[in-house]
């Protein structure tokens, strides 16, 4: 008979640097990060944290959650921290399995914290496919489609430089494009003109203003961009501005996501509730893990909300929200932004394996991927911190 407790716990920290051309994309562009969000702290790469979970009869489950300070508001090591003196609590000596009375427990136990629960709430994910055999998905809903289409990411830079990268998305085979704006309504129009123009009319364009607006310049640049066929408008304003989400959405015909303003399920129902977005933007490590995010997608389905699964994460996380998207592939409604092509190294063993815009679910008991503990080591910013029973 198997042993199934959970014996440890592994966190290790890194920073995996961007690829030359994306590196040389951000440093042209204001404040070197590629978007409008008015913040000081450059984005030059991918500080995550890796989770290890380790059984009795030494199955592991792995995670991955990506921390930038702006968006996280926490540090590795405050997510370290609060795993390291609390947490934990709730995770060895129990069954992955029983993932409900783990997050009940977290829940009651930790107030938010939600970036490091999703680490432990992730990994019981791959462990419980790990155990069985079975891939992750299986424990999610099952797999619904073999591909998962995606959405190419195009950051905020000269009109040249975006349209050189349209260009090269769209002749890979990309059919829906995220265009980061905000730096001037005229321009905003220009480069979706732009874009549209070169694309031509099938396919879907949507845009992501990183809060670089108020809400009534927001609505100005929203209502000037509409005509060109916009079918998602993400985070227009500051991310505390609610109500301002509300102001805005009251004005416009295009559906209104958020990523800064969505850390909890908690948010998730204010936002939908004050009608202040049109649409979910979900992420697995926001709302506490996968168990939440598919509490999420269903309550989003139910109030007849598309969601957007987007993310920039290393080889780990692709995995698992690629698990997660053809799960739940028949509630979504918008094609995923999964982009793990932006990193120097994924961190695992086996890259996955993506074509025509799409990308494969990959196979293999849990996520169906193995971590490069070689690469880990070689971009690992301290040594992993171990927690046993």
């Amino acid at each position: 008979m198997m042993n199934d407790e959970i014996i440890s716990i592994k966190l290790t920290p890194v920073f995996v640097p961007f690829k030359k051309l994306i590196r040389e994309v951000m440093d042209a562009s204001e404040g070197k990060q590629g978007f409008a969000m008015p913040t000081d702290e450059p984005w030059q790469g991918g500080e995550a944290i890796i989770c290890q979970l380790t059984t009795k009869d030494d199955h592991i489950g792995l995670s991955e959650n990506l921390v930038w300070l702006p968006e996280t508001g926490v540090s590795p090591n405050q997510i370290i921290d609060a795993i390291q003196s609390e947490l934990y609590k709730y995770i060895l000596g129990k069954n992955p399995f029983n993932i409900e009375q783990i997050r009940y427990k977290m829940d009651n136990n930790v107030s938010k914290n939600e970036v490091a629960k999703a680490l432990l709430d992730i990994a019981c994910y791959d462990l419980m496919g790990q155990i069985t055999g079975r891939p992750a998905y299986d424990f999610m809903g099952g797999k619904c489609v073999e591909k998962i289409p995606l959405t190419a990411l195009i950051g905020l830079g000269e009109i040249k430089t975006t349209t050189f990268l349209v260009k090269s998305f769209l002749k890979s085979g990309y059919k829906s494009f995220r265009i980061k704006l905000g730096r001037k309504i005229q321009e905003d129009v220009e480069i979706i003109e732009k874009v549209r123009d070169i694309v031509g009319p099938d396919i879907r364009l949507r845009v992501d203003y990183n809060q670089a607006y108020s809400p009534l310049e927001a609505v100005r640049s929203i209502k000037a961009i509409e005509p060109f066929g916009i079918e998602l408008v993400e985070q227009p304003i500051n991310k505390n501005n609610l109500l301002g989400l509300v102001y805005i959405q009251n004005r416009v015909d295009t559906p209104l996501f958020t990523h800064e303003s969505f850390y909890s399920i908690q948010d998730f129902i204010t936002l939908v509730e004050l009608k202040a977005v049109g649409a979910v933007g979900v992420n697995a490590e926001k709302p506490g893990g996968i168990t939440n995010a598919i509490r999420v997608i269903i309550y989003a389905e139910q109030r007849g909300l598309g969601t957007v699964i987007h993310t920039q994460p290393l080889g780990i996380g692709s995995a698992m929200h690629i698990h997660l998207a053809t799960a739940r592939y028949n509630s979504l409604g918008y094609a995923p932004e999964i982009f793990p092509q932006m990193y120097e190294d994924d961190l695992i063993e086996k890259s996955l394996i993506s074509s025509k815009g799409t990308v494969d679910v990959p196979e293999g008991p849990g996520w169906g991927v193995k971590l490069d503990e070689k690469a880990l080591e070689k971009y690992a910013t301290r040594s992993s911190i171990i927690i046993e029973r």
